[in-house]
């Protein structure tokens, strides 16, 4: 298949939608599939151009075979409401180009990545040009997910947004996203199920693994991490790792560390960068039990992960459902408990449910009181940690659910 991926987000950003759509790209490549990628420059978490790329000029890359253009990309130092629609609009405008710039090579089918929805009428109106097949994958539900977490307001204006969301989607060959509540949304905007497809974020069991599992030879990396951060071997670790944004409610955590302050065998480890963290630290100021790291390297992963006994995942209350948080599968790989902030009956309560604990949304006294619970049992720890591992392996391993992406593919090519 000839493959355009249009993904603003792509490697090398290590979390978020670029770790996936870059992880996909190389897949399908070296199954023998010719993939071409539209992406900005790599910015996330960070909200500033890495080293080595320019937010204001387009830029061509050969990045293991597989050819990434990337479009200027105005990127705001401080991603508030009309920052960061200002942000999409301009990626939108300058990706369009390099988008038209395909219809020589004419793809078999356009993939498309929302977060920006701002793409899609460009996809749309490229792939009716060439009479080829569109997808649209859906990482966020951003028109909801702006209305609900009030960055955008106005009932006028969200019933104009929705409408014109549900144009878009209807339009599309398939569309696909990361979680059953997600793909019961898509049914409830008038998607037909036989074009819908589950596509979870996923995790690469083989370089995500229990600590106890460790190959001979290979050490304990994690011991490494505690010593760094001065840390006693027989402390109970809580580890949140990932992107510090708006979506995830995080001051909870500086609150429950609070709580938690006079009991010295319990340490935090806050590991991330983004526009939350400096207010997190501010919070957290005077905390000695608290660690900060910035986001580590993918290679060093499995030892940070490795580093935690318990593994907490705010998330607030009213973007449950809107989003899945794609750090969940690395955390149930590593064979470790995991605490999450949900309301019951939602994605991400069933998904812990019996493999950590949930407690809810910014609830700090909950919160602590969970901790304190699992730092004192480690037999409880040890056994949801197994069945976390176990739900890995048979729901999120990386090469089932690429395989299947690849059929669905092939199936759409077909129709």
């Amino acid at each position: 298949m000839k493959i355009l991926l249009y993904s603003m987000n792509f490697t090398p950003e290590l979390v978020g939608i670029g770790k996936y759509s870059g992880e996909m790209a190389q897949w399908l490549h070296a199954k023998g599939h010719e993939v071409r990628v539209i992406a900005s420059p790599p910015f996330f978490p960070h909200w500033a151009p890495f080293e080595g790329h320019s937010a204001w000029a387009y830029r061509k890359t050969d990045w293991n075979g597989i050819t990434v253009w990337r479009a200027p990309t105005w990127v705001p130092a401080r991603p508030r409401a009309l920052a960061r629609m200002l942000h999409l609009f301009s990626f939108m405008l300058s990706s369009m180009p390099l988008l038209f710039g395909q219809l020589r090579w004419k793809p078999d089918l356009v993939f498309v990545v929302e977060p920006p929805l701002l793409c899609a009428p460009a996809v749309l109106f490229f792939s009716r040009m060439l009479g080829i097949k569109s997808w649209l994958h859906i990482q966020d539900y951003e028109v909801d997910a702006a209305f609900d977490l009030g960055l955008v307001r106005g009932a006028r204006v969200r019933r104009f947004a929705l409408s014109a969301e549900r144009w878009l989607l209807s339009r599309f060959s398939r569309v696909s996203t990361i979680s059953a509540a997600m793909l019961d949304k898509a049914r409830n905007k008038g998607i037909d199920a036989a074009r819908l497809v589950l596509l979870p974020n996923w995790v690469d069991v083989r370089s995500i693994y229990p600590h106890a599992a460790a190959a001979p030879g290979r050490g304990d990396g994690a011991k490494g991490y505690r010593a760094m951060l001065g840390i006693p071997d027989d402390a109970v670790v809580v580890l949140y790792a990932g992107s510090l944004g708006n979506k995830q409610g995080i001051e909870v955590l500086a609150e429950a560390a609070g709580r938690l302050a006079a009991a010295r065998h319990i340490h935090f480890v806050l590991c991330g960068n983004g526009p939350s963290r400096e207010p997190l630290k501010a919070a957290c100021a005077g905390l000695d039990h608290v660690h900060f790291l910035d986001l580590q390297p993918a290679e060093r992963l499995n030892e940070l992960l490795g580093m935690a006994d318990i593994h907490v995942l705010p998330q607030r209350a009213d973007a449950a459902d809107l989003v899945m948080p794609s750090k969940l599968g690395g955390m149930l790989a590593s064979g470790k408990a995991v605490i999450v902030t949900a309301h019951a009956g939602t994605e991400l309560s069933n998904v812990v449910s019996g493999r950590g604990l949930v407690v809810a949304p910014g609830d700090a006294d909950a919160l602590a009181e969970a901790i304190a619970q699992l730092a004192t049992s480690r037999p409880q720890r040890e056994a949801m940690g197994a069945a976390a591992r176990s739900f890995a392996e048979t729901e999120l391993d990386q090469n089932a659910i690429l395989q299947r992406l690849e059929r669905e593919l092939l199936r759409c090519l077909a129709d």
